[in-house]
């Protein structure tokens, strides 16, 4: 049987104790308060961006109390990033519930995923990750979970083979997936809400920066609030880790106040440019333009140009690339847009003329 994920109490976080001095340091040092280290809104109203999803969940919310019962089975998809687990930890806080969480790989058979549901009390939720990779047994396991709050579980084999129906408390399953296309339908339709979530504006991200640079206890300007969401994809996983470098590189190499000319400079150290691509999106865009002449071509000989693995390049550089419409997907393959050409200052080829029946010569003249 795997290991358990812990059970998270709702409520929010306790505060840790005192924190402790270094033997080196001889300045009084400022308590730790986990919940200044924890990057993630805590409840519904602290989140930015994704305003429809709050809203709905709100309404979730607020009928769950009155009627006393748990939430309905709520499915999150979308990109990575954006927020998934997320509001699967505010909904615990706002409930003041059990948390527990897992992930649908971790789930192998029906022994890892019993404990979860026996142990589950009244209106807790169980949250479980990358659901879209649970074992197809696992998934029919779950079924009657879902809709009646039971288990299925049979006791011999051959002749001797019974089935005991276990009742369980009503508790609420809240599952998350980047591929909400390779989940079943009948496990798909079992979710009462279906929540996609959407890249978020510059403006949020810059929002959340500057929120989340006072927990890190540094200061950060509007402009280089506004520089670093515009480098994040559109992605607060991403501005998270970028405000995180930035915060590093002026600690070290100014006074810890993060300007916007030192987030210049921090972002461009990473060689991540104005648009958000890294190296390896620069090195895609240039080989495709320069060995095969801007595509069409395959992914598989963008793959071997380029030594990388196909899966590394469909699933981490071409994605945002497509989004930002720098590349695009053709029947024949792979082809570069002018915004390509004009992100890395080349000049753009001229279009093929359109192609004329008339103009072709005849066969027997």
């Amino acid at each position: 049987m795997s290991a358990r994920e812990p059970i998270i109490t709702g409520g929010g976080p306790p505060g840790d104790g005192p924190g402790r001095r270094d033997v080196h340091d001889d300045r009084p040092q400022r308590p730790a308060d986990a919940m200044d280290e924890k990057l993630r809104p805590q409840r519904l109203a602290e989140v930015i961006g994704q305003r429809a999803v709050a809203e709905r969940l709100s309404i979730a919310l607020e009928a769950s109390r009155k009627r006393g019962e748990p939430l309905p089975h709520i499915l999150f998809d979308g990109p990575p990033g954006l927020g998934k687990t997320t509001f699967a930890t505010v909904l615990h806080n706002e409930l003041g519930v059990e948390l527990a969480m897992t992930s649908g790989p971790a789930l192998a058979k029906n022994a890892d995923i019993l404990p979860y549901l026996t142990n589950a009390s009244a209106g807790s939720i169980l949250f479980i990750d990358e659901i879209h990779r649970l074992p197809r047994v696992v998934e029919e396991f779950i079924y009657p979970v879902m809709e009646d709050f039971r288990v299925d579980i049979v006791l011999g084999e051959g002749m001797n083979a019974r089935t005991v129906n276990l009742p369980l408390k009503k508790f609420t399953i809240i599952g998350a997936t980047t591929r909400s296309g390779m989940l079943s339908g009948p496990l798909r339709d079992r979710f009462q809400l279906h929540e996609h979530l959407e890249f978020y504006e510059v403006e949020e991200l810059a929002r959340i920066v500057a929120i989340n640079a006072g927990k890190l206890r540094t200061t950060v300007t509007g402009d280089a609030a506004q520089e670093l969401a515009r480098r994040s994809r559109g992605t607060p996983r991403l501005a998270n880790s970028r405000l995180r470098w930035v915060r590093d590189y002026a600690v070290a190499r100014a006074d810890g106040h993060i300007t916007r000319p030192i987030a210049v400079d921090a972002l461009d150290m990473q060689e991540v440019d104005v648009e958000g691509l890294d190296r390896q999106d620069r090195r895609y865009i240039e080989t495709l333009i320069r060995v095969f002449r801007g595509g069409p071509t395959g992914v598989e000989a963008m793959a071997a140009t380029m030594n990388v693995a196909v899966d590394t390049l469909t699933d981490e550089v071409e994605p945002y690339l497509l989004r930002r419409e720098f590349i695009v997907r053709t029947p024949r393959g792979r082809r570069a847009t002018e915004a390509a050409y004009l992100h890395l200052g080349l000049e753009a080829p001229e279009p093929d003329p359109p192609f004329d029946l008339l103009d072709q010569p005849r066969l027997f003249e």
